[in-house]
């Protein structure tokens, strides 16, 4: 055969095999591996983050045809079209699962239109880099439109955890994934009790809207709509919650899927995504949950036949997998603001050999209730046999660990409801005040210790120096917050080294919920948790605590980053102030964290701070100096004597022979997205113009290119 017909079918097959493999998931990431204690290794992750749709013209026929769900860029959720915050058009967004030690490199990329964006990695405690935490003007700017920015740490601490947007409603949105962090069997306390740690044995669960979070909150505060949820995915996946002999032929959305053999013992992890006050009750019919690990950190295992979950929180569970080789349902029931509208998921576990058909039975609201005994029940207080509380966990860590059982140096009070002040975001004291409407347009303010956090200009941990020395706020700065709606930057200082307790209280006055509070940049101890009634004042709880009745396990009290308090009591938590930075504490459900239901912890001075990184980004106020002067004689229009061309160059550099490797590597599904730096390294360095015609039109110039060289070869032949 000629050279040139060689040549040309070799061009075919290559184009030909890049275009099918498009149509497939990517590879799993180098860093994605069976950790052994061998050398770190940098993890390298390129992330954007844009508005995108589910059941866009990427699912064809979706879910008509059920392959159409998996394809590339296709985000099905539960059938419903709606606009969402994708990262890498994926919900959820890739998971990253590396070995403890290893370094996390992410290049965050903005394509928003006109919003920023920030990414936290929710359980990682950036010691040593605190401005990695990913908290819009507390720990960095946002990232703006366009821009990216390059997160990078060090996973110390194992388990299970994920990232999400830190930045208005885009966590509601899909902006989210896993993060876990593995350690080496040999390091694992727990790896005894499990057989396999399978990366695809993660359970995300999120609950979700029928439309853009902002739209149901704007509606929320100044329409008085509901704020309860429409449906919940797992793992990206699910249906509207109607039982499935009355779903129509178009919401029969495909389940996720979870497969085990049989005699083998899984370590499956799970993580809450929960955005509004509707915790989630799991159960797999048929098997029980022994229960290893809460928020990364490990427990002695108890063995429940249901758990629910608040957002933020994970637990890490064991399943053995003892059954007739059949399929199960994994049932998902939706609890408080969900009680309503019967809200319900479902997944699946499937054994391996058994045929690929959901399992029998119909699932209702009313059937995802399982008797036996419960973890982390809502609103119960420890001592009922039935209802396992997390502050009844036993943590495993090592003996000499002790300092956090003394006396406390700080200590604090912070109590929070929703308030009825005329907050001038929702209710104009003049125009329309709180108790100038009716009752169900009245937007309660939720408040801890009656002030709103308001996030300053500027980021304090970067940019203190932009910043008034009256931008910070606390009890004692403000007045009246019971008469008038108070709202600064809630910050308190702790001095570096303390030992802290912050004892947590739910008033309850105002509504039945329950909120679950995250701690950014440290664990804490759960030593104590009670409901008191239906409501208590802060008054009660200090005096409780002044008379020696709230009882406290110094001894052996779980470890948590994300806890919920029980309405109408306290839960108490305990950490050491030992991670120098700005540190936040807040409601975790996403409507009152945007609200200002959180506050800053200040951890040591200003000198022990890491340095700023260099060319760290910088944003806040500006107002023209008294100095500036306009030029009346500046002239901004060009010359007529000035050739245009040569001012801006129009056409653009031209692809050089030398960058058609970049182009082609850029352009292909397998380097682009999980492409290390040593690989990236070796390619040559691709123009502005040549990474736009890779965007563009990389998929059409593949589509021309098969045509053409097939339709050439049939010639030939």
């Amino acid at each position: 055969m000629p050279t040139i017909e060689l040549s040309f079918i070799t061009i075919c097959l290559f184009c030909f095999v890049t275009f099918s493999l498009a149509l497939h998931q990517v590879p799993a990431h180098d860093c994605q591996r069976e950790c052994d204690d061998g050398p770190a290794r940098r993890c390298d992750y390129h992330f954007h983050i844009e508005y995108y749709y589910t059941m866009s013209k990427a699912c064809y026929d979706c879910p008509y045809k059920l392959e159409g769900c998996d394809r590339h860029h296709c985000i099905a959720a539960d059938g419903v079209e709606r606009g969402v915050v994708s990262i890498n058009r994926q919900i959820p967004g890739p998971s990253i699962q590396v070995c403890q030690g290893d370094e996390i490199v992410v290049d965050v990329t903005n394509h928003l239109r006109g919003e920023g964006s920030a990414l936290h990695w929710h359980g990682m405690h950036m010691k040593g880099s605190p401005y990695m935490d990913g908290v819009p003007l507390v720990t960095q700017c946002p990232i703006s439109p366009a821009s990216t920015f390059q997160y990078s740490f060090v996973a110390e601490n194992s388990g299970t955890h994920y990232y999400h947007s830190h930045s208005g409603f885009q966590r509601a949105d899909g902006a989210f994934g896993s993060l876990i962090v593995r350690q080496s069997r040999l390091k694992d306390p727990l790896s005894s009790l499990y057989d396999h740690d399978l990366p695809e044995h993660v359970i995300l669960v999120s609950d979700w809207l029928s439309e853009l979070g902002l739209a149901k909150f704007v509606a929320h505060a100044h329409g008085g709509k509901d704020d309860i949820p429409s449906s919940i995915i797992i793992n990206g996946k699910g249906r509207v919650s109607k039982p499935k002999d009355q779903l129509e032929l178009q919401e029969m959305m495909p389940l996720a899927v979870f497969n085990v053999e049989k005699g083998m013992r899984y370590r499956f992890r799970m993580i809450s995504n929960g955005i509004l006050d509707c915790p989630v009750t799991m159960s797999i019919d048929n098997h029980t949950l022994l229960i290893i690990a809460s928020d990364g950190n490990p427990i002695q295992p108890v063995e429940v036949d249901s758990l629910v979950m608040t957002s933020g929180e994970r637990f890490d569970f064991v399943l053995k997998a003892d059954q007739v080789a059949s399929s199960f349902w994994i049932r998902f029931r939706g609890n408080m603001d969900w009680n309503s509208k019967h809200i319900f998921q479902t997944a699946i576990l499937r054994y391996e050999n058994s045929p690929e058909v959901e399992p029998d039975g119909i699932v209702t609201y009313e059937t995802t209730s399982r008797n036996g005994t419960v973890l982390n029940p809502i609103n119960y207080a420890p001592g009922d046999e039935r209802h396992l509380t997390v502050a009844e966990l036993t943590a495993i860590t090592a003996e000499n660990e002790t300092e956090w059982t003394r006396e406390p140096d700080r200590k604090f009070f912070l109590a929070y409801d929703f308030n009825a002040v005329d907050n001038w975001l929702y209710h104009d004291p003049e125009h329309y005040p709180i108790f100038g409407v009716e009752n169900r347009q009245r937007f309660f303010t939720p408040q801890i210790n009656h002030i709103s956090l308001r996030m300053p200009s500027s980021p304090p941990l970067s940019q203190l120096y932009s910043l008034p020395p009256d931008s910070f706020c606390n009890e004692s700065t403000v007045t009246n917050c019971k008469e008038k709606h108070c709202a600064c930057s809630y910050t308190l200082h702790v001095p570096l080294g303390s030992l802290v307790e912050v004892i947590l209280i739910d008033e309850g006055a105002t509504f039945d919920a329950t909120h679950p509070f995250h701690l950014h940049g440290s664990s804490f101890r759960v030593v104590a948790m009670k409901r008191v009634g239906s409501q208590v004042s802060v008054n009660e709880i200090r005096a409780l605590d002044e008379n020696g009745l709230i009882q406290r396990n110094l001894i052996d009290a779980p470890i948590k980053d994300t806890v919920a308090v029980p309405d109408g009591g306290y839960t108490v938590i305990r950490f050491m102030a030992t991670n120098p930075g700005y540190w936040l504490l807040h409601c975790h459900l996403e409507f009152h964290s945007e609200v200002g239901m959180g506050v800053i912890f200040k951890i040591g001075n200003d000198n022990h701070l890491p340095p700023v990184p260099d060319d760290f980004p910088t944003c806040g106020n500006w107002f023209p100096s008294k100095s500036t002067i306009v030029n009346e004689n500046f002239d901004s229009t060009i010359s007529k004597h000035t050739d245009v061309s040569s001012a801006f160059d129009i056409n653009g550099p031209l692809i050089g022979e030398n960058e058609l490797l970049a182009l082609a590597l850029d352009a292909s599904p397998f380097v682009h997205l999980n492409e290390d730096q040593d690989r990236k390294d070796k390619v040559p360095k691709v123009s502005s113009l040549a990474l736009k015609a890779s965007s563009c039109h990389f998929s059409l110039a593949l589509y021309t290119i098969i045509t053409y060289c097939l339709s050439n070869l049939c010639f030939r032949l």
